[in-house]
């Protein structure tokens, strides 16, 4: 039963990533793969979808696929950029302060807990608008609130790992601190801690998009999706196509890798029983 259930886990970890894949690789070739240019105006405004026009054209004449396609560029680095931003900052910062403890675990946990007494979407804003708003300050506001809770797992591992035995057996034999770190609690906690970077790549990609959709993110001609949501919103009932593939690209994408997310989630539970 359990190897039926651990080789279920595996096609579906496959899969996801699979596809996780083949959207990272649209992004990265989208200046290929967009069949027009998606800055300029190639059409009538707001023209239906169609043969010519697989997802018809915007507010402005640009083709809508192109916009979508060519977006995912923005959409998904800014997504990886910021999951690698506060894996990097929380997990350090995570280390020191389990580690260590004493003050330096006091400074850094109330920091923390100052960073998260405010609602994460709201503080984000708030950030995002007095640093102006842009894709990279769309990022940064974001990393600002969300680095906590990697810091906070971080910190809970370390606490635990500290107390097995070859710890114990590792200081007493002279082991300097940056060598037990390095070579007995990274690397026991550092599965962990990427299936929790993975199953957040969905919900940070959703956060830039709301964020660009309110208008402190990524702004115009950039076609990131939350900002092309944001864009459609005013000619919703003339031309819904303008929100509608915009959305199901988001939907779709951030579909992907919460299933990737919790796939890799399931298999490390399952093989840790």
């Amino acid at each position: 039963m359990e190897k039926l259930r651990l080789k279920r886990k595996n096609i579906q970890l496959a899969v996801f990533l699979t596809l996780a894949i083949i959207v990272v690789m649209i992004a990265i070739f989208a200046p290929v793969i967009v069949p027009k240019n998606p800055f300029k105006m190639i059409a009538p405004s707001l023209r239906r979808p169609s043969r010519q026009y697989i997802f018809g054209t915007d507010h402005l004449g640009r083709d809508l696929f192109s916009r979508i396609i060519y977006g995912s560029r923005y959409s998904i680095f800014m997504t990886l950029v910021l999951v690698f931003i506060v894996f990097f900052i929380g997990t350090v910062l995570g280390v020191v302060a389990g580690y260590f403890g004493g003050i330096i675990d006091t400074v850094i946990m109330r920091f923390g807990d100052m960073m998260i007494a405010f609602p994460g979407l709201i503080f984000a804003i708030a950030i995002a608008g007095l640093l102006n708003p842009s894709a990279k300050n769309s990022v940064i506001a974001i990393a600002a609130v969300t680095w906590t809770k990697y810091a906070r797992l971080a910190r809970s591992m370390v606490l635990k790992i500290k107390q097995e035995l070859y710890i114990k057996a590792a200081k007493l034999t002279g082991s300097k601190d940056y060598s037990v770190i390095f070579k007995y609690i990274i690397p026991n906690m550092i599965t962990t801690m990427i299936v929790t970077a993975v199953s957040d790549i969905g919900t940070l990609m959703l956060e830039i998009a709301a964020l660009s959709f309110l208008g402190f993110g990524a702004q115009p001609p950039i076609p990131e999706w939350g900002a092309m949501l944001n864009e459609g919103r005013t000619t919703l009932s003339s031309a819904p196509w303008m929100m509608l593939y915009p959305g199901l690209a988001i939907v779709i994408v951030v579909t992907i890798f919460n299933m990737l997310g919790d796939a890799a989630r399931d298999l490390i539970d399952i093989k840790s029983e």
